[in-house]
């Protein structure tokens, strides 16, 4: 999903690099908690682990992947930043509209 090999998920998720060796193929079950963990670590929207990007073509491929570039910038921002930035995207999407 980053790049990342298995070991560098199972340092980022606090799990076992063999745990996840296990996961990615499905030979291993997953805990809802274990789950979090890697969505977490990975910081992306949990929606992401599960799209099924063989349904989209190349366009939708290429919006979500800005879409989840934006995301990625914000996911850790504070509440307070978040609304700053979403009050400045409707003020330029507001002035890219009235043209």
């Amino acid at each position: 999903m980053k790049g990342w090999t298995q070991e560098q998920l199972a340092e980022a998720s606090s799990l076992h690099y063999s745990y996840i060796g296990g996961v990615e193929p499905g030979e291993r079950n997953i805990s809802l908690e274990t789950l979090e963990k890697i969505v977490t670590a990975f910081q992306v929207p949990s929606a992401e682990l599960f799209r099924d990007e063989l349904l989209q073509d190349e366009d939708e491929r290429e919006r979500q992947q800005v879409i989840d570039e934006h995301m990625t910038l914000i996911n850790s921002r504070s509440t307070a930043d978040i609304r700053m930035i979403t009050k400045i995207n409707n003020d330029i999407l507001n002035a890219i509209d009235s043209k």
